[in-house]
């Protein structure tokens, strides 16, 4: 993996206009009015392209700034001692990245592309400063923060409560609903990441992954052909977990 802070950013425009962008209503400009997003706006001072298989950020990294997913996917891990890696998430168009360094101000995990893909850097001194001005901005960070740590409650649900079978299409459906708020298919869809990524994200091995796929197939609930994903069944796979106390709430 490529370390993106030590190649130069390839300049996408010269600037990153919020209030033009097609996942507005998904990120940190919900609900602010055109002065308030212009403000927003003025922080960017223009998008970054990661390519694919760089690294935006690495674990230990200072905080420099948050990073709004414009267009792409991305894969968030941990590296153990040993060097073994842990896939603690996926993002995409219209969810932020760093939110793991505000605390201690270093990045806890590695941010790593799963396809070519701009982000929108903001740095981060400068937006706590607006959102000091904009309470509605503060009142949507502290959203995002809150989101983070029902996504965390959702991971342990899922560890804790299900067997493999209902966390893979707990994975599935999420993957579904999430697309689906982007405007894209919730039926059809390729997954950017691989299946051992998969099986690290939900603590299942490999092989586990394959029967899993294959059980759901063999349920009538979708189909599966190299990374192309054919939901047949969406209401079949929310029964599937439905005792599992589990919403469609985004891992």
């Amino acid at each position: 993996m490529t370390d993106c802070n030590n190649i130069k950013p390839k300049p996408v425009g010269l600037k990153s206009a919020c209030a033009n962008c097609s996942v507005l209503e998904l990120c940190l400009p919900l609900g602010l009015n055109d002065f308030e997003v212009k403000r927003l706006d003025d922080l960017i001072v223009q998008r970054v392209r990661v390519r694919k298989g760089n690294t935006l950020y690495r674990q230990g990294d200072p905080l420099h700034a948050l990073y709004a997913v414009r267009l792409g996917f991305f894969k968030t891990t941990l590296t153990s001692e040993d060097g073994r890696e842990q896939v603690t998430g996926f993002q995409m168009s219209g969810e932020i990245l760093g939110m793991d360094a505000i605390s201690d101000d270093r990045h806890s995990c590695n941010a790593v592309a799963l396809e070519d893909s701009e982000v929108c850097p903001l740095q981060f001194s400068q937006l706590e400063r607006l959102s000091r001005d904009l309470p509605s901005l503060q009142h949507n960070l502290n959203k995002l923060m809150s989101r983070e740590i029902v996504k965390d409650h959702n991971l342990l649900l899922m560890m804790g409560n299900m067997n493999s079978d209902e966390r893979l299409a707990a994975f599935f459906l999420n993957l579904s609903q999430r697309l689906s708020l982007r405007g894209y298919s919730p039926f059809n869809f390729i997954l950017r990441m691989r299946r051992e990524e998969i099986g690290s994200y939900l603590g299942l091995r490999l092989e586990t992954i394959s029967r899993g796929i294959a059980r759901l197939r063999e349920l009538g609930l979708l189909e599966v052909h190299a990374r192309e994903v054919k939901i047949l069944d969406l209401e079949g796979l929310k029964g599937l977990i439905a005792g599992c106390g589990h919403h469609g709430t985004p891992l």
